[in-house]
């Protein structure tokens, strides 16, 4: 029998129609291998008998022929998605037990479209890493391993999600990208992850990290599997005044065209100091797959591009110190007591917020204070202007653009904890793209000689996730990547 953990999201589908198996065995398979790869961390809360119930519902569904678009397709959902009555924390103390009384738009739309809830994923706290490293409830471990044997980091924010996609724990998941946290952990651990544009899907229900730069988007094993996803999750929302009314295409039509004519722009500021020889490589190589499928490769320039990570990390800190100004110990969450009403605030959200988030809080405050507003927010959102309109100077000349996902290959866990500066340059491929606001996806196109995966990056124009998406499956044709993580018993190197 197939293994069912082994699916695409694409293939369960034909199989659960098909009635080569039940939902609710597709569903029991993945709660089984949930529970045999607890080691790795993935999940903060395990929600088995809510999958059981909605995979029998959906096997009523299917045995009446009245089935939906992703009827008994056992997903995992980022702890950042409230979902109601379900333990939400955005993998901080401070948020521990919180059970919301509603459930978010992407969450809800992939419950109605006919998803079964594994769970809720682990991530960076509040979504602010790089490494999956700084959850209150424990990082997340990668199950690729190279040669040093020790534990690797999976990419963050979303490193529960892609950890669990590539130990086969789910089909398909839920991440946020604010500045590379889908795309970077789908690069680490060779799956694919892509943001939409910003204001494709809801961030109503979603807890709030940046709300300029935050957008949900879909995890898969494939490309096909993430365009089915954005088929469900996208949408207007009007409780989400940042929700776009765009009629929301089939993502899953962008895949069946050819890329003959398609012009594809290669930026040269994207070629930074010390790039691994072999992130080089497999950028030359996805140049090649592109121009062999009759694409024209064409050099580009954005010239802002360089001061993208110090933008970043002046707007997006702000934002996150107005937004978690909520958190004081009163409303919800956590409550420390003291002898006074400061008190009680500054012991709640000393105990309550990790070392990261404390200091982008203190880093929001500063450049949001008196006296520094000008000098720091107000000219980091001039640059963000100009970021944007490097970008849409350069997408008058192509119809996409490709580069590397991130910097190097999964590196060991801790490796970087030391240097706050290093750990945020692992962003540096990624974080241009949030701040225009613009779609991008990785895909995993080949190894690297410790045997892990590297992923190349598509940008797209604004809400054009179609070329993104059509151009993503080219690379993924021609790298043919089937090698899987050791921790599945596999050997096969081969990309």
């Amino acid at each position: 029998m197939t293994n069912l953990t082994d699916l695409t999201i694409a293939s369960a589908l034909d199989g659960l129609k098909n009635k080569e198996f039940s939902a609710t065995e597709l569903t029991t398979a993945h709660i089984t291998a949930m529970e045999n790869a607890r080691d790795l961390n993935c999940f903060i809360t395990e929600t088995p008998e809510i999958a059981l119930k909605q995979a029998e519902a959906a096997d009523v569904r299917y045995a009446n022929g009245t089935n939906l678009a992703l009827d008994g397709i056992p997903i995992g959902m980022k702890d950042l998605f409230c979902t109601d009555g379900t333990q939400t924390t955005a993998a901080s103390h401070i948020l521990e037990g919180f059970i919301p009384q509603y459930e978010s738009t992407v969450s809800g739309k992939l419950w109605d479209a006919g998803c079964t809830m594994l769970g809720k994923l682990n991530l960076d706290e509040f979504a602010m890493g790089s490494a999956n490293t700084t959850s209150y409830f424990g990082n997340v471990i990668n199950p690729w391993k190279d040669d040093s044997g020790k534990d690797l980091a999976p990419g963050g924010s979303s490193g529960g999600s892609s950890a669990a996609l590539a130990a086969r724990l789910c089909l398909g998941a839920t991440g946020t990208d604010t500045g590379g946290s889908i795309r970077q952990p789908a690069a680490f651990t060779g799956i694919c992850g892509i943001k939409p544009t910003y204001g494709r899907c809801s961030r109503w229900g979603v807890v709030a990290f940046a709300s300029s730069l935050d957008q949900a988007g879909a995890m898969a094993r494939t490309v096909e599997d993430c365009a089915i996803m954005l088929n469900t999750m996208c949408g207007h929302d009007g409780r989400d005044s940042t929700s776009s009314t765009r009629e929301v295409p089939d993502f899953t039509k962008a895949l069946e065209g050819d890329l003959k004519g398609k012009k594809i722009g290669i930026p040269k500021e994207y070629r930074v100091d010390g790039m691994p020889e072999e992130i080089e490589k497999i950028w030359s190589q996805g140049m090649e797959w592109l121009k062999n499928q009759g694409a024209e490769i064409v050099d580009v320039s954005l010239p802002h591009t360089q001061y993208a990570l110090p933008t970043y990390y002046i707007i997006a800190p702000a934002e996150c110190s107005s937004n978690l100004a909520r958190y004081d110990g009163i409303r919800y969450g956590l409550r420390e007591t003291g002898d006074d009403l400061r008190d009680l605030y500054e012991l709640t959200r000393a105990t309550g917020f990790g070392k990261e988030v404390q200091r982008r809080i203190m880093i929001g405050t500063y450049v949001l204070s008196a006296g520094y507003y000008d000098a720091y927010y107000l000219k980091a959102q001039k640059i963000r202007r100009l970021i944007t309109q490097d970008f849409d100077n350069a997408f008058e000349q192509v119809d996409a653009l490709l580069t590397p996902t991130a910097p190097s290959s999964a590196f060991a866990l801790g490796e970087n904890e030391d240097d706050p500066i290093k750990m945020y340059l692992n962003d540096v491929f990624t974080v241009p793209t949030s701040l225009a606001g613009l779609p991008g996806m990785s895909v995993p196109a080949g190894l690297d000689s410790k045997g892990l995966p590297l992923g190349l990056q598509i940008i797209g124009k604004a809400w054009d996730e179609e070329t993104v998406l059509n151009v993503a499956r080219g690379i993924e044709r021609a790298a043919n990547f089937t090698a899987k993580p050791q921790i599945l018993g596999l050997k096969d190197k081969a990309a």
